[in-house]
């Protein structure tokens, strides 16, 4: 399988740099994955488990936003946060959900919606770490 170069940059570090088979992204267009010579694209990405395929091994991150660009054989992603799921605190995480949920009261309008979307990923990323399907 032919690969590609793919960066994973958060503003703390540079969480993934290195040639892959595949990645696939949460975009809030929808999940879509990246493979050698994919035509090139800017999406935003959403909160979610974004996947890195490279020699036939499988690595989860956690993303909370941020953008995706594909361009000549490359994959660059300027996430918000982005967390290995070894490294994320569960409790913490649980904690920021029941802060969000806390604060839909405050929001109306478009501003509720997006928060509530914004809830809902964060609920699905919690759901997913808590399956036995995540290895």
């Amino acid at each position: 399988m032919a690969t590609f170069h793919f960066d994973l940059v958060s503003p703390e570090k540079l969480a993934f740099s290195g040639e892959v088979d595949q990645v696939d992204v949460p975009g809030w267009e929808g999940d879509f994955g990246v493979l050698a010579g994919h035509a090139p694209l800017v999406a935003a990405v959403r909160p979610g488990i974004l996947t890195i395929i490279a020699g036939g091994q499988k690595q989860k991150v956690i993303v909370l936003g941020g953008l995706a660009e594909v361009s000549d054989d490359r994959l660059t992603v300027l996430a918000d946060v982005a967390t290995s799921i070894e490294e994320l605190d569960r409790a913490q995480f649980a904690d920021q959900i029941a802060e969000m949920q806390e604060k839909l009261s405050e929001k109306e309008g478009g501003e509720l919606d997006l928060a509530i979307a914004r809830l809902d990923h964060y609920k699905s990323i919690q759901h997913e770490l808590n399956t036995t399907a995540m290895h």
